[in-house]
C-alpha cells in the first residue's frame, strides 16, 4: 500500500501541472482581463485619474486627438485591450508593467508555477492582500458547511438507501421516493430562499439569523454560548444544502445495495441459516459501500467550494465559493489560479484518501497489485 499511495503522490505533480496548464491558456484567451478591467474603471473617471496613477506630467497621460495613432514602438498598443483609445500608450505599459502583462505568457506562467510550488501565491490584484490571507479569512466559512453538510448527507443517505433496499417496493419505499423525487428536483438554493421566508423574517418567524457565520457580540461570549451561537447560525444555510444534496446519495445507496442483495452469494448465505442482519452488514456492507465511498472526495470538494455558492449569497456568508466566483468575475487572476490551485490539490489529495478507504472497507482490495 505504501508504494501505492507514494506513486499517487507523485502523480499529483504532473496532474496538477496540466490543470494549471489548460486553465491558463483558457483564461488568457478569454476577454476582460485585469489591464481591461482598470481600463474600464479609469475611463468612468476623468482623465486627472491616469495622471496620478501614473505619476507622469499632463502631456504623457493626456487624451489623443481624434484622427492621432498611438504607436509605442512600432506597436499600436491601445488596439490589445478594448476602451484603450484616448489613452497614454506610456501609461498603458505602466498598468501591463503592474500586473505582470509585460512579460510573455510562457514566463508569466513558468513564474506563477514556481511560486506556487512553495505556495507564494502572492497578492490579490483589486483587494490589496495576499491570497493565502484571502483564503484563511473565507475558509471558517466554506469548512463549517462542507463538513457539516457531507457529515449530515451521509448520516441520512446511508441508513436511508439500506432501508429502502431493505424494504424494496413497500409503502416505506414508495412515500420515501416521493420525498427524494422532490428533494432532487428543488435546487438547494431554492430551499434556502423558502427557509429564509418561513424562519429567517421573510414573512412568517425568525427564529434564525440571515446573515454572518457568528453573531456581532460572538468575542463577548461565554464558550457554550460560542458553540450554541455557531450553531445557531449554521440550522438554516446547513438544512437546505442537506436537503439538495442527500437524494442522490440516497438512491445511490439503494441500487448499489439491491444489485448485491440479489447476487448469487447472498442466496447462499441465506440457505446456510444466516440471519438477515447478519447478511446485510456481515457480506452485503462492504461490498455495497464501495461505490458509495468512491463518490465521497468529489461530493466533499464539491459542497466545499462550489455547491454552497449561492448558499452563501443568500444568507451573507462570505466563503471561498463566493471568493472564487467574485475573482471570476473581476478577472483577479492572482485569486483565480491561486484557488484554482488549492481546490485542484485538495481534490487530488481527496481522491488518493477515497482510494485508502476502499482498503479500510474491504481488505481484500490490494492496491499494489495494480498500476497507478
Amino acid at each position: 500500500m505504501l508504494s501505492y499511495i507514494i506513486r499517487r503522490l507523485l502523480l499529483i505533480v504532473p496532474t496538477l501541472f496540466f490543470i494549471m496548464v489548460i486553465n491558463f491558456v483558457i483564461v488568457q484567451a478569454a476577454p476582460g482581463g485585469p489591464v481591461e478591467q482598470l481600463i474600464a474603471q479609469i475611463q468612468g473617471l476623468d482623465v486627472d485619474a491616469t495622471r496620478r496613477f501614473s505619476g507622469a506630467g499632463t502631456d504623457s497621460a493626456a487624451p489623443q486627438q481624434p484622427g492621432q495613432q498611438q504607436v509605442l514602438g512600432g506597436e499600436d498598443i491601445t488596439s490589445k485591450y478594448r476602451g484603450a483609445q484616448g489613452l497614454d500608450p506610456e501609461f498603458i505599459k505602466e498598468i501591463e508593467k503592474l500586473y505582470g502583462f509585460d512579460k510573455p505568457a510562457h514566463v508569466r506562467f513558468g513564474e506563477m508555477i514556481g511560486n506556487y510550488a512553495t505556495f507564494q501565491f502572492g497578492e490579490s490584484f483589486f483587494r490589496d492582500r495576499d491570497v493565502v490571507d484571502l483564503v484563511l479569512d473565507k475558509m471558517p466559512v466554506s469548512i463549517s458547511l462542507g463538513i457539516w453538510t457531507t457529515l449530515l448527507v451521509y448520516l441520512i443517505s446511508i441508513p436511508l438507501g439500506i432501508r429502502k433496499a431493505v424494504k424494496d417496493g413497500t409503502r416505506f419505499d414508495i412515500w420515501t421516493s416521493g420525498v427524494i423525487v422532490i428533494g432532487n428536483a428543488i435546487p438547494g438554493f431554492l430551499f434556502a430562499i423558502l427557509l429564509v421566508v418561513l424562519f429567517a423574517g421573510g414573512s412568517f418567524v425568525q427564529w434564525f439569523p440571515l446573515e454572518g457565520l457568528v453573531s456581532e457580540n460572538w468575542d463577548e461570549l461565554s464558550w457554550p454560548d460560542k458553540i450554541l451561537d455557531y450553531l445557531w447560525h449554521m440550522v438554516l444555510p446547513i438544512t437546505a444544502l442537506v436537503i439538495g444534496g442527500f437524494a442522490a446519495l440516497t438512491m445511490l445507496t439503494k441500487n448499489s445495495f439491491l444489485d448485491e442483495i440479489n447476487k448469487q452469494y447472498v442466496v447462499t448465505a441465506r440457505a446456510k441459516g444466516l440471519t438477515d442482519q447478519r447478511v446485510l452488514y456481515r457480506h452485503v456492507f462492504r461490498n455495497a459501500m464501495l461505490i458509495v465511498i468512491a463518490g465521497f472526495p468529489s461530493a466533499f470538494v464539491g459542497i466545499l467550494f462550489t455547491g454552497a455558492l449561492l448558499v452563501e449569497v443568500i444568507f451573507s456568508l462570505d466563503g471561498l465559493g463566493l471568493l472564487g466566483f467574485q475573482a471570476a468575475l473581476g478577472r483577479d487572476y492572482p485569486v483565480m489560479f491561486g484557488t484554482l490551485y488549492f481546490f485542484s490539490l485538495l481534490g487530488l489529495l481527496m481522491n488518493l484518501i477515497g482510494d485508502m478507504m476502499y482498503v479500510v472497507v474491504d481488505p481484500r482490495i490490494d492496491f499494489e497489485s495494480r498500476e497507478v
